[in-house]
């Protein structure tokens, strides 16, 4: 009865982070205290049937924490390491990237330099034991492979394997080690000049990934820069903010938070930044939030850079993680960030209301927003120009108020209310893709058809292709990876007409191609080729190489 008291207590005062003095100011409200307490009571030694206790705690936290906004959330002690781990930079195991085909893990790379690496273990690898106990062909699901896999650094495990032309089960004793997780997707020059940096999300060693690819670009004579923010869900507030000092000179504003119970905290460049002088373009989608909105919006209300692409997400609200005694933690949001000029990303809500808020991109599909050139608005609104056409004028009024109008250190106009309006809009093509190019997609055919191609492919290939360039220019999507993709289609039940196929086959033979790429060589390379189909990068590209001329 007592643990769901403390743990509610625990939640407020956040014992792991909050110092002596605030705890002797904290004012707790009793009476909901006693409340909670006799509820928990009477549940636990009235209820009718047996039931679980804790379980029984979490939903009442995670209740609680549903009716407050939609990124306030409670993460159980046991996902609490995995919840970080993408953003810490690091997690203990032995070192594979991988994917499932038919209930076997197959391994795409090995790390380089990692512990599998250095024992052997190859591209196209079948793991199929872990310390003599099966995970193929036994319906083991992903969580449980992985927990058997990974474990401290120095620690032992010994693998089974299965590889093509090598008869039999092969042991390999893996030690296990520290394995690097990067937040950079991709950087590479994109001509003599442009440099390209994909960064997948902020995490806790982005700002050393930065410098290192940028340090890569320079030697390789870059002059421009292209920052791909598209898709990055953002993470570490200081990871953002390390990066836009890189580019803004001494004392500029990078960002403020602000919160009813947290005073407003600045955040200023400090004119040690090594690309000061450096033109940055910023490319930014539909889900660009938070900490990718931190960058954007000081690039932009600093006029240090273009954005292109589409209003962003919209995630301006900070949360703290607080712990509780059993290790389970509560993200509570205890803050907005704003932008130098003073706008607020975060894209309206109503409290306990989740589901209007993740249908967000429905609706700006359905009002016209994505699929409406919006240049004439963003034009207009800097040139006075009038507006005739009546789609726009509703736009016009709904995400350009006066209201949300501020202004940038140069006096150009920009909008908060929610997300990063792009100085250069993109429109979404809602028909680029086919239907069966989703399926397909979406059922994991396309992976498993470049999976079981690659098996049978791998040694040819890449005696075939030393180079990504020689592979790039010579390489066409072959007809047996298709054959195998219809087969996955059939498996999958998905079913399609000669012609949507015919109209597919472009789009799809380049996403082939990329996959390819990527397990011959690594994600670079996937970005290089699938990145001729983002009309956000080509937009990028041609206003960059119009800035240069």
């Amino acid at each position: 009865m007592k643990r769901f008291l403390i743990a509610v207590i625990s939640a407020i005062i956040a014992i792991s982070s909050v110092n002596a003095q605030s705890l002797n100011n904290l004012k707790v409200n009793e009476a909901l205290m006693r409340k909670l307490q006799f509820a928990e009571y009477f549940i636990s030694h009235f209820y009718v049937d047996s039931l679980n206790e804790e379980k029984v705690v979490d939903d009442a936290i995670t209740g609680m924490l549903k009716q407050l906004d939609p990124h306030s959330t409670y993460i159980k002690a046991k996902d609490v390491e995995r919840s970080t781990e993408n953003l810490n930079g690091s997690f203990e195991g032995i070192g594979v990237q991988y994917n499932m085909i038919e209930d076997t893990l197959v391994v795409i790379q090995p790390v380089s330099g990692g512990p599998s690496e250095k024992k052997g273990i190859i591209a196209g690898d079948r793991i199929v034991m872990v310390n003599d106990t099966a995970i193929a062909g036994v319906k083991m699901s992903k969580d449980e492979i992985m927990r058997r896999l990974r474990g401290p650094k120095g620690t032992k495990v010994k693998l089974g394997v299965i590889r093509q032309g090598v008869h039999g089960i092969n042991d390999f004793i893996i030690i296990r080690d520290k394995i690097p997780v990067l937040t950079l997707d991709a950087h590479y020059m994109i001509d003599s000049t442009i440099g390209y940096i994909r960064i997948g999300s902020f995490g806790q060693n982005t700002h050393k990934e930065f410098m290192d690819a940028i340090n890569d670009l320079t030697v390789q004579g870059m002059q421009r820069l292209i920052i791909d923010l598209q898709g990055n869900g953002g993470g570490y507030l200081s990871a953002a903010v390390e990066i836009a000092d890189e580019f803004l000179p001494l004392g500029s504003l990078i960002v403020y938070t602000r919160g009813l119970n947290s005073p407003r905290r600045e955040y200023f460049a400090t004119g040690k930044g090594n690309l000061q002088n450096l033109p940055v373009t910023i490319l930014v989608d539909s889900y660009t939030a938070s900490a990718s909105e931190i960058l954007s919006g000081a690039i932009q209300d600093n006029d240090r850079g273009q954005i292109i692409g589409r209003r962003t997400f919209g995630k301006g609200l900070v949360q703290r993680p607080y712990e509780l005694p059993d290790k389970s933690v509560i993200r509570l949001t205890t803050a907005h960030y704003y932008s130098p000029s003073g706008r607020c990303f975060q894209k309206p809500y109503t409290l306990g209301n989740r589901k209007d808020y993740d249908d967000d991109i429905n609706t700006r599909l359905k009002s016209g927003e994505l699929t409406s050139d919006l240049n004439v608005i963003i034009n207009s609104n800097n040139t006075n120009t009038p507006i005739t056409d009546s789609v726009l004028v509703r736009l016009q009024k709904s995400l350009f108020p006066d209201s949300l109008m501020y202004s940038t250190r140069l006096g150009r106009k920009v909008y908060g209310g929610g997300g990063v309006m792009p100085d250069i809009y993109v429109v979404l093509d809602t028909l680029q893709y086919t239907q069966l190019h989703r399926q397909l997609s979406a059922k994991s055919c396309m992976l498993n058809a470049t999976l079981k191609y690659m098996d049978k492919n791998r040694k040819k290939l890449k005696k075939q292709y030393k180079t990504f360039d020689e592979f790039n220019g010579g390489f066409q999507t072959p007809e047996a990876v298709f054959d195998i993709l219809l087969s996955e289609a059939k498996a999958a039940k998905i079913t399609y007409t000669d012609s949507i196929l015919e109209v597919s086959r472009p789009n799809l033979s380049l996403q082939l191609k990329a996959q390819i790429a990527r397990d011959l060589w690594d994600m670079n390379e996937y970005y290089h080729i699938i990145n001729n189909n983002n009309h956000i990068y080509q937009r990028g590209v041609e206003a960059t190489r119009k800035e240069s001329d």
